[in-house]
């Protein structure tokens, strides 16, 4: 037995090659892409706001309702709740905060020291949590420390001590709703953050960063801390009603998408559980968790198929190398079975030298694999199964190759007319289940939630499959055509090399099949790569239409003249957002409301130099850019929903100003609206009508340029947010209401590769589009070695002849041009047309959401096609020149005169 293994070690050590890396790549993927989706899983619940993230349960009291013990109760029920949340929860939760408050909208402060009931309304609320006291530094005062019976005492931050003028000493009064009672304070501390970005502070932002008013009527709105029983104090003088919550953070690092659905269960769970009388659980983290699960089964479905055509191509491989080694042994087998060997104990023969061999190979390349980072899926069945397999193959086609004896060996290379009506009966069953599954892919898509479907992952194997049979079928038609036209041109080679093309078809099925199935897995991922990347590139064009969007909460009006100055700025657009915005139906008092939307109002020429600077590839309409003040209304560009109900025109709401204007263009879309975002106006701001003492206010610029000076441009936007707010208030600010936020096209760009699965789904084609490549070469090298000893002897009989070296180089060109150029191009047909035949049961949206998804083939995946075929037949011809070495080609022709 060594002895033969050490004999055939070329041949076994191929097939242990291929079994190594078809376990290294059925262990190894799944392994990666379960590494991919928990760290993607992580990153964006570790995105999400708290009043998605966090579990809290909520409930409402009236002012007498639970005494003075409700303090302690409160804390020792924040334990309580959450040994009793369904699982998995418990293990999940991080941590966790009991707090009593008074929403900001339900208490007035005023006071006489400073005195505070001039001006605007100052909403201030309360709140005291578990948590606050370790999570700041005081400045001033202490805490609170609320006697029973006794006025309020509350802390305030630095924030709010600098906008509202107090200090230590600072006596309030809280008015409820109506305004008719009212409980004193005091505030006896002053303190800073020591980490704004800490959890504890997300329901008391408020308290860090104060909203100061922008336009007249607005209130200020601010947030101020006390203790359990300064609430109670509070709520007792002045009737408002407070709010108990027990709040529970989940460490994201403890989630994997393998439990995903558990969880999702368990949070919906948590919902109809009645923690207390009339209490609310208030999270949307099961929402989020179907959401990213939804991405997470497409891609999973889409890895599935480049895994199912890469598997199917290593198979394929598997099955020639076993093949080959069968016919390079054909003579040895053919006298055993002469001598009267049974098939039984050919089997055996192979069997034995197999078995040593390639259960050890799959289990190194199993073993290499679980090194590789990520998570187990446990399916060790599927690295069994292609140990039987790799082990079973050889013994299988040896004792095929002997079931007939006989004295003479017959070629191969000749194309039956009349092929048998097993194979017809075959190759029919092949293209009727392609059909069949591209129906049923059609009709139900290839959802993941249930489990990847292996049959429907494999339709596009299938497909290529059938593509391959109908190559095959129709390749010696067009060679047969060109064989006579070359016989009729000087020289021969040509002639020769279509020749054994036509014949060698039928030798070159298996290799031709197996790239037709590669090529087609990595043009399908290289395809629906771009399509998913331009999809990308259109949703940052829209979501930023220049080079940089620049953010904040109010600019002053002059803010452009300043931002054009900066280092790197080649041109700015003052907009302004607002959401929610209404819609009249005209002007005066019988006019009808005829809903909200997004108002837009853009400089458009401005906005447009911008856009054409930024070299964005969006169209700013004419009737904006040429929209000039006047008497009329101004032309608007409206959404197409809103398009329907308005009519003409309506009359829009911009920072509680009315402005009349009229339809002048209809768009699904509008460069920075937003995406998804299905019912916009759009203003020329040139146009409208501006007071000087009232001026529209920009809380957005648009910005080109190259190189920009980041730190600087947001220093210059936050002066100029200073300068506005000083404005309102009459006074000097020294803190920016909203610091100003930059926002380049190219880091949103990036962001979207870094958001839900997204990881996994580059790993999906990187995998087909590398994998294919590679394997389309190895294929191409068996379909030269498949019939290698035919062209051998061909050789030895031409060189008698006087064909040179280079002229037999040039020969197996003119034999492998026709099979490799028709495999990719039957290849790169099935995967251009997948993506369109499957269409939206691929399930791309979730890759780009808000964007439509449209085909897209990018020249680089017609580029590298034809580069697979330059490559495809220089490795055809290393593999010949190895093989002529290998084989002296007189005694190729000795043996193939012995044999004829």
């Amino acid at each position: 037995m060594v002895r033969r293994i050490r004999a055939y070690g070329a041949h076994l050590g191929l097939l242990a090659a291929l079994g190594l890396v078809a376990a290294l790549l059925v262990t190894a993927v799944p392994r990666l892409a379960n590494g991919y989706a928990d760290r993607s899983l992580h990153a964006d619940v570790a995105r999400l706001p708290h009043l998605v993230r966090d579990v809290s349960l909520a409930v409402e009291q009236q002012p007498d309702a639970r005494p003075e013990q409700r303090v302690t109760a409160g804390e020792a029920d924040l334990d309580r709740f959450a040994e009793a949340l369904p699982q998995p929860l418990p293990a999940l939760v991080d941590r966790r905060w009991y707090a009593a408050g008074l929403d900001e909208e339900t208490l007035t402060a005023t006071g006489d020291d400073p005195p505070m009931d001039g001006g605007a309304l100052k909403k201030v609320g309360l709140r005291a949590q578990t948590g606050v006291q370790e999570a700041a530094v005081l400045t001033a005062g202490r805490w609170p420390r609320t006697e029973v019976g006794r006025s309020a005492e509350v802390a305030v931050s630095t924030a709010v001590a600098e906008i509202l003028s107090l200090r230590p000493g600072s006596r309030l009064r809280f008015a409820g709703p109506g305004g008719l009672r009212q409980a004193p304070a005091q505030v006896v501390g002053v303190f800073t953050a020591r980490d704004a970005g800490d959890p504890v502070w997300d329901d008391l932002m408020l308290a860090l960063n104060p909203v100061v008013p922008v336009a007249d009527g607005e209130p200020y709105l601010a947030m101020a801390v006390t203790d359990l029983a300064g609430i109670d104090a509070v709520v007792a003088g002045s009737g408002a009603s407070p709010t108990y919550e027990w709040r529970y953070r989940l460490d994201e690092r403890r989630l994997d998408a393998a439990t995903l659905e558990a969880v999702v269960a368990a949070v919906n769970e948590t919902r109809r559980t009645e923690w207390l009388p009339d209490s609310t659980v208030h999270t949307s983290l099961d929402m989020a968790l179907v959401r990213f699960a939804e991405q997470l089964h497409a891609v999973q479905a889409l890895l599935a198929i480049a895994q199912t055509g890469l598997v199917a191509s290593l198979l394929g491989l598997i099955l020639l190398a076993a093949r080959l080694t069968v016919q390079r042994r054909r003579d040895e087998l053919a006298l055993l079975r002469a001598r009267g060997a049974s098939l039984a104990a050919i089997g055996r023969r192979t069997l034995v030298e197999a078995a040593p061999v390639q259960p050890v190979a799959v289990l190194i390349g199993w073993l290499i694999a679980t090194r590789v980072p990520g998570r187990s899926d446990g399916a060790l069945w599927a690295v069994l199964l292609l140990a039987v397999l790799t082990t079973a193959v050889l013994p299988v086609l040896a004792m095929l190759s002997q079931r007939r004896v006989g004295s003479a060996t017959g070629r191969v290379d000749l194309v039956r007319q009349r092929p048998s009506a097993r194979r017809l009966t075959l190759e029919a069953s092949v293209l009727v289940l392609a059909g069949l599954g591209v129906v049923l892919l059609r009709r139900r898509g290839l959802d993941a939630a249930g489990g990847v479907d292996p049959y429907l992952s494999s339709v596009p194997v299938l497909v290529a499959v059938a593509a391959a049979l109908v190559a095959i079928r129709l390749l010696p038609w067009p060679l047969r055509l060109v064989g006579r036209l070359a016989g009729r041109a000087r020289g021969a080679l040509l002639f020769l090399g279509v020749a054994r093309a036509g014949r060698g078809a039928p030798v070159a099925l298996g290799p031709l099949a197996v790239l037709i199935v590669a090529v087609s897995t990595g043009v399908f991922g290289g395809v629906v790569t771009t399509t998913v990347a331009a999809a990308r590139d259109r949703a940052a064009t829209l979501t930023v239409p220049g080079d940089a969007w620049l953010t904040g909460w109010a600019f002053s009006p002059d803010a452009g003249d300043e931002l054009i100055r900066v280092p790197g700025v080649q041109a700015v657009a003052r907009v302004s957002v607002e959401s929610s915005r209404r819609l009249l139906s005209e002007l005066g008092p019988q006019a009808k409301v005829l809903g909200q939307a997004r108002v837009l109002v853009v400089d458009a020429p401005a906005f447009a130099d911008v856009v054409a600077r930024s070299g964005v590839d969006v169209d700013v309409p004419a009737a904006l850019r040429s929209a000039a003040r006047g008497d009329g209304p101004v032309p608007a560009v409206v959404s197409s929903t809103l398009a329907v109900e308005l009519g003409d025109g309506a009359v829009a709401d911009v920072q509680s100003r009315l402005y009349e204007f009229r339809v002048a263009a209809v768009a699904d879309d509008f460069p920075g609206v937003g995406l998804g975002v299905d019912r916009f106006v759009v203003l020329p701001w040139q146009a409208l009508p501006e007071y000087e003492l009232t001026p529209i206010i920009p809380n957005r610029y648009l910005i080109a340029g190259d190189g920009i000076d980041e730190a600087k441009l947001l220093e210059v936007a936050d002066a100029t947010q200073r300068r506005r707010q000083s404005a309102v208030l009459g006074r000097e600010v020294t803190r920016t209401q909203l610091p100003a936020a930059l926002e380049t096209r190219r880091a949103y760009r990036d962001g979207l590769e870094r958001t839900g699965a997204n990881e996994v789904l580059t790993l999906a084609f990187t995998a087909g589009a590398a994998g294919g490549a590679a394997l389309a070469v190895l294929a191409v090298g068996f379909a030269v070695v498949a019939d290698a000893s035919g062209r051998g002897r061909m050789l030895s009989r031409l060189r008698t002849m006087g064909l040179s070296a280079a002229h037999g180089r040039r020969l197996l060109v003119y034999e492998l041009v026709p099979l490799v150029v028709v495999a990719a191009l039957a290849g790169a047909a099935v995967g251009i047309a997948l993506p369109r035949l499957l269409g939206s049961t691929l399930g791309l949206s979730q890759f780009a959401p808000g964007v439509p998804m449209r085909d897209h083939l990018d020249p680089l995946v017609v580029g590298g096609v034809l580069a697979l075929v330059l490559l495809g037949l220089l490795a055809g011809l290393l593999v010949e020149n190895l093989v002529n070495r290998r084989m002296r080609l007189g005694e190729a022709l000795r043996l193939g005169e012995e044999n004829a």
